[in-house]
């Protein structure tokens, strides 16, 4: 079996794949949807990541050599599951080993946009820091605040948790279905206008997908109000850019935290150039021991299907 590795690997993934599958290793730019398409006729099995075109198109014209896509991440909004199952390719994902890295990475966010420590430390690291006083970067309280999860999956509730045993706040959220037996106090809000309403910092952690696309735009962020913050962990699109970016401008809302960008690694200037934004470079999973561990969990997905077996987080 020939495997197609899209991306990099950290070194004791990059061993354990080459020493179980022909696996050859990229380490460019994102597969286009052509470069997609060309990739299912010629390799057996393919690892992508996060920005690899497998849309529908890449999946036309038949005569497609691979059985298999072993996404390399929770997300597979990047993957036309659907066009893929239609020509007979099977795809998993990596779904539990990314939770609580990225439910931290939307706690740091929460914290360095709510007390504006982005922007003091680029005051330090400017040399513009001429000493304490009692109003310099007033931010605000976030012990005891209002969180607003918008989608209650695994990492939304891995954030909650945090925010109620770490921070003692208050925990409402939205979510599509009810969810019941919760292991900490929140209140499921009627509708997303509600939840926003309701909080002080409103974190997104809904999966990206053609259903989520521009979830917040214009009339959420007039909901979520001036004294109010986003945090975006989830997929960029699922925020309309120009509406955020328009809120910052007329402080309709606080400020942002964004790891996530609608057309990444492309970022506004607009966004860069606002103070009250905190941006990451996509951090949510950036650990070793996590990165590692997902493409573990893909490689055991590729072993299940060559061996026979239905792999465990198989999609469609």
């Amino acid at each position: 079996m020939t495997l197609l590795v899209t991306r990099k690997m950290p070194e004791r993934a990059t061993k354990s794949i080459a020493a179980r599958f022909s696996a050859e290793f990229r380490d460019e730019a994102p597969l286009s949807r052509d470069d997609a398409a060309a990739a299912l006729r010629d390799y057996d099995m393919i690892m992508p990541t996060l920005g690899d075109d497998f849309s529908a198109g890449a999946f036309e014209g038949g005569d497609l050599r691979c059985r298999m896509i072993a996404n390399f991440g929770a997300g597979y909004n990047h993957i036309d599951v659907a066009a893929a199952t239609a020509a007979g390719v099977v795809v998993t994902n990596t779904p539990d080993v990314v939770t609580d890295a990225t439910a931290d990475i939307a706690l740091t966010l929460i914290l360095m946009t709510m007390r504006r420590a982005s922007e003091g430390e680029m005051i330090v690291r400017a040399g513009q820091w001429t000493g304490w006083t009692p109003t310099q970067l007033l931010g605000a309280q976030v012990s005891g605040a209002t969180v607003g999860i918008i989608g209650m999956g695994r990492i939304g509730k891995a954030i909650a948790r945090r925010c109620h045993h770490g921070f003692g706040m208050r925990v409402v959220f939205h979510n599509r279905s009810n969810v019941s037996a919760l292991d900490i106090p929140a209140r499921q809000m009627p509708g997303l206008h509600e939840t926003l309403q309701a909080c002080d910092i409103a974190v997104v952690a809904v999966p990206g997908g053609p259903g989520t696309r521009h979830m917040i735009g214009a009339a959420e962020l007039q909901a979520l109000g001036q004294q109010s913050y986003l945090v975006n962990i989830a997929r960029g699109d699922v925020v309309e850019e120009s509406a955020l970016i328009a809120a910052l401008q007329s402080a309709a809302i606080a400020g942002a935290g964004l790891d996530v960008y609608e057309r990444e690694p492309l970022v506004p200037q607009a966004l860069i150039d606002a103070p009250n934004v905190t941006l990451l470079p996509h951090l949510g999973t950036a650990t070793e021991q996590v990165r590692t561990e997902m493409a573990m969990r893909a490689l055991e997905n590729l072993i299940d299907f060559d061996e026979g077996r239905k792999p465990r987080d198989r999609l469609g």
